[in-house]
């Protein structure tokens, strides 16, 4: 791998680049949250999690990936810097800006829906694995395509998180779909990460004018 490890606020976080990077070059760019197996301020966790092993370490990978690591107990207790660090990598001069896209697993499956329901004008695509959000909120993905994985057999995060999520962002208009696994309990993401079609479908995605979304939930007599 040819990576590097740069430090942003109280975070650290790898970049990955492809083989053969060309300096100045603009590149399509995941931003990979990990699960709670790799928190902490212990790098190797970062770089010897499965996502490096089984994705970004093959040879032809075409993404640079960006991938910070939580020190805290979960992704929300620094989420505001992992926002921060979104904008940061936006701007960076090896992002396409068209193409950056969200992974994550568990609890970052969780950070992956609610930090591209955030600021979904950053994304041109998420792959949430065994993750799940706010439902009532997923009309922020309207112009943010999704494709959720999970186990048929996580007895960690139900099925049914995924399932929600993807049903509402459905309703809205948007073009969510969901892979579950019939054999599989809380890993959903090795199978993935092995298959080609996933990151040949992110290639596939450029972001959408997401600016012009409204939030509905303005109204707190309703919403409270």
């Amino acid at each position: 791998m040819n990576y590097k490890i740069l430090p942003f606020e109280q975070m650290q976080y790898a970049v990955n680049f492809p083989n053969h990077y060309i300096e100045g070059k603009k590149y399509p760019v995941i931003l990979f949250l990990h699960g709670a197996g790799s928190r902490g301020n212990d790098i190797n966790k970062i770089i010897n999690n499965p996502y490096f092993t089984e994705a970004a370490g093959k040879p032809d990978f075409p993404f640079i990936s960006v991938v910070p690591q939580c020190h805290e107990n979960t992704w929300f207790d620094v989420f505001q810097t992992l926002k921060k660090l979104v904008c940061h990598v936006s701007y960076a001069e090896y992002t396409d800006p068209t193409r950056i896209y969200i992974m994550g697993v568990s609890m970052g499956g969780y950070a992956t829906w609610q930090l591209a329901m955030s600021m979904p004008e950053y994304f041109a695509a998420i792959v949430p694995m065994c993750g799940g959000g706010m439902s009532w909120n997923a009309d922020r993905l309207k112009n943010v395509p999704v494709w959720a994985f999970h186990g048929e057999k996580d007895i960690w995060v139900y099925p049914e998180e995924s399932e929600r999520m993807v049903k509402a962002v459905n309703k809205c208009g948007g073009n969510a779909r969901l892979t579950i696994y019939p054999e599989a309990g809380h890993d959903a993401w090795t199978s993935t990460y092995r298959t080609p079609e996933v990151f040949e479908w992110l290639l596939l995605q450029k972001s959408q004018n997401t600016l012009q979304l409204k939030d509905i939930y303005k109204d707190n007599k309703i919403f409270g």
